[in-house]
């Protein structure tokens, strides 16, 4: 074998499972060998970071195998769905890095689903059902018993057709009655046992207004729009394993028994994105903003792609962390440590290198001039020298970390101590020679000496010291705030954990989550100092605080009110926590 033919051979190995149903389906010629998939969120809340695993896949795909991947919000429901999540569910798309073909709505297809189920009726396929949904869930029996039928599962078509009428009409009230699909109600899958395909709600939608009262379920709505706009590959996640029988024959209801081989949408399944210490349900979530647990469905602390974005992700790093974890046919829970190592990687590339000082203490340089500055240079990137150089002020008073200094250090100590050199970084090498204490034995400054000719380019500046520290001066930076963002849950399974507080307490789930909540998730640092080159970055910009973590500037800030979100720390500091 050629080494040619063994590189593709690995290549084919190294591909998901549903690249290798898409690549062999290509093979064949089915569905005339062409690819098209569709993102289908419902407008109900923002995406999170499970959704953009789904993103990938489905614009990906279309991508790769130039296909076509639309967008089509499943708005079904009118309670729950809204013009502001449509909006924001499409610049999360775009922020990823993607771009959509055509925008649809299951709502485009209410007149040709309601004709559908009318035809259904006239043939003997589904009738309506007068019970409540109590006595409709008691009579489906269970996985072990079969269901039972309905009184009304032999109503004459004719009733069936006047009564579904009147479900549009605003006739029936909400509850009263519903249509329902006659297939097998001893079938083993209990989505075959008269599945509700049409139910009254009496709310205005946000597309079509008044026009309807009955509306469609998701079964039964799903599968017939992937085959009005020609979707070849149905990508859903493992839950949707069971209803795929239903999936299927519903669309060779629609396709009306011809060419069912061919030209049809057909449904594969991968695994969630779970990660611990995240809760993702957009339930749940909508619950936290409600309430205020939460500064709004961007707060950096949520799993929402905006909050991401906001907390200063890129949307490289999450398409790399979902390249990484992949696809299966098992669920998992992935640990957030691997998301957390996928944007320090990335922002390592792109981030700004800066000085800034969240813990201030000010060093003073007994004998460096007082009227004196000097303009350094800073790089800022060492990842990329084409990123270019900033100028950094150093005067006679700087602020430092207050952890950069101990009175009475241990042995293995390297920073600031009496008698301990350090190197300023882009600067001078200083000697320690004592501190300044208020009353009550605080510090309120580290004194130092400068050594001229250690200067950073200059002759002596290779003399070894074992610590560098960052600084910015007193004199020339600019006061700011800083949050510092954590996990918001302190259950590892907050999901599995909240259940169990629930049951065990018989509350509800807001209850349960107050109980789970990290209460060190944010810490708000006032009284930080940060070089003056940063008032001229833009929001949002990828930042490194040397020697600190990474950090970006959230959209509320101002040059007069800075405000910097920690979107990561520089080590995993979480797991050697957990394993103390």
């Amino acid at each position: 074998m050629t080494v040619t033919n063994e590189a593709e051979k690995s290549e084919k190995k190294s591909i998901s499972f549903i690249e290798q149903i898409i690549v062999n389906d290509l093979e064949k010629g089915k569905n005339g060998s062409k690819v098209q998939t569709r993102f289908p969120p419902e407008p109900n809340g923002y995406l999170h970071i499970g959704h953009a695993k789904a993103i990938c896949l489905d614009f990906g795909m279309a991508q790769k195998y130039n296909g076509v991947c639309n967008l089509r919000f499943d708005d079904t429901n009118p309670t729950k769905e809204d013009v502001e999540y449509v909006d924001a569910i499409m610049e999360d798309i775009k922020w990823l890095g993607f771009d959509w073909a055509n925008v649809y709505y299951a709502s485009d297809y209410f007149d040709q689903l309601w004709d559908f189920a009318i035809k259904l009726i006239k043939e003997g396929k589904a009738y309506i059902d007068e019970q409540s949904a109590e006595q409709i869930a008691e009579q489906k029996g269970t996985p072990t018993q079969p269901g039972t039928n309905s009184p009304y599962r032999d109503r004459p078509i004719e009733e069936s057709l006047e009564l579904f009428q009147k479900m549009n009409t605003g006739e029936i009230e909400e509850g009263k009655m519903v249509l329902r699909a006659k297939i097998d109600m001893a079938s083993p899958n209990m989505h075959f046992r008269d599945p509700i395909i049409y139910r009254v709600v009496k709310a205005a939608h946000h597309r079509t207004g008044e026009k309807w009262k009955a509306y469609p379920m998701y079964d039964f709505a799903h599968g017939q729009s992937d085959y009005f706009e020609g979707v070849t590959h149905s990508l859903c996640t493992l839950e949707f394993v069971p209803h795929r029988p239903l999936y299927d024959l519903f669309v060779d209801w629609v396709k009306d028994g011809k060419d069912l081989d061919d030209n049809r949408p057909r449904q594969y399944e991968f695994n969630k994105l779970n990660l611990n210490y995240t809760l993702m349900s957009k339930r749940n979530l909508l619950i936290l903003v409600k309430e205020g647990l939460v500064n709004g469905w961007d707060d950096p602390r949520m799993p929402t792609l905006c909050g991401f974005r906001r907390r200063g992700y890129s949307p490289e790093s999450i398409r790399n962390f979902v390249d990484k974890i992949g696809y299966t046919t098992y669920d998992a829970l992935n640990d957030f440590a691997l998301l957390e190592s996928a944007v320090r990687e990335d922002l390592n590339s792109r981030a700004t290198r800066v000085s800034a000082v969240i813990n201030p203490v000010k060093l003073v340089i007994t004998n460096y001039p007082e009227d004196k500055t000097e303009e350094l240079t800073a790089i800022n990137n060492p990842e990329r020298p084409e990123d270019g150089t900033h100028t950094i002020e150093f005067s006679r008073e700087l602020w430092i970390e207050r952890d950069d200094f101990m009175e009475d250090a241990p042995k293995n100590y390297f920073r600031l101590t009496p008698g301990r050199e350090v190197r300023l970084k882009n600067a001078y090498i200083v000697l320690c020679t004592g501190c300044n204490k208020d009353e009550n034995g605080n510090i309120t400054e580290v004194l130092c000496e400068y050594i001229p000719e250690t200067k950073t380019g200059e002759a002596d500046a290779n003399r070894k010291v074992k610590s560098t520290i960052h600084w910015v001066s007193c004199n020339h930076c600019i006061k700011a705030e800083v949050r510092l963002y954590d996990r918001l849950w302190s259950a590892e399974n907050p999901r599995d954990e909240m259940a169990a507080i629930r049951e065990a307490k018989n509350c509800d789930a807001l209850t349960a989550m107050k109980e789970m909540i990290n209460p060190d998730s944010l810490k708000v640092l006032k009284e930080c100092y940060v070089e003056k080159y940063l008032a001229e970055r833009k929001p949002l910009d990828y930042l490194q605080f040397q020697r600190i973590g990474y950090f970006n500037i959230d959209p509320s800030s101002t040059p007069e009110n800075l405000i910097f979100n920690r979107t990561v720390s520089l080590k995993d500091t979480w797991s050697k926590l957990k394993g103390k």
